[in-house]
């Protein structure tokens, strides 16, 4: 497993609760990642992420959370808040997330950096397709994905261009 790792997390069939995984979609299709950066679908997979954990210095999940704000504004959480945040669980898979982060803390194989790039959803009911605040803001949520790498020294490069411009 690479040093960095993004975690896209989410249920697909759940409309707004997939925007983790349609947003690290989006990073793959749009952006070319630097050696020592994976990004992976962990879907729901909640205690199943373990092993990929091993050997992750920095880690960025991007999911849905619930907050206090309009659908589809941004959230950034870092370290010891987003266990915090994920108190007021949303979903099943976010129970998954906090047992993963406990279970890595204890057998010490929790990333040193953890950051959590996050929206606010509309709604969480079967269906395929993003609602359209969450889908106005995907890209803004992508670009600050890129900048959060770009910030740990690993800068994500737009497709079709070059390191240099």
């Amino acid at each position: 497993m690479s040093a960095t790792l993004v975690l896209g997390l989410g249920n697909i069939i759940l409309r707004d609760e997939g925007l983790g995984v349609r947003a690290c979609e989006q990073l793959l299709e749009q952006y070319t990642l630097p050696e020592g950066v994976d990004a992976l679908d962990g879907g729901t997979l909640g205690l199943h992420l373990l092993p990929y954990l091993d050997g992750v210095r920095d880690l960025l999940i991007i999911d849905a959370v619930r907050a206090e704000a309009p659908p589809g504004t941004l959230i950034r959480l870092e370290g010891d808040a987003i266990p915090a945040a994920l108190a007021h669980k949303m979903s099943m898979h976010q129970f998954g997330l906090s047992e993963l982060l406990a279970v890595g803390r204890l057998q010490g194989i929790l990333p040193q950096r953890m950051v959590l790039w996050g929206m606010v959803p509309t709604v969480m009911e079967p269906g395929l397709d993003l609602t359209e605040a969450v889908a106005a803001s995907l890209t803004m949520l992508v670009e600050a994905v890129v900048s959060e790498l770009a910030s740990w020294g690993v800068p994500p490069v737009l497709k079709g261009l070059t390191a240099d411009g």
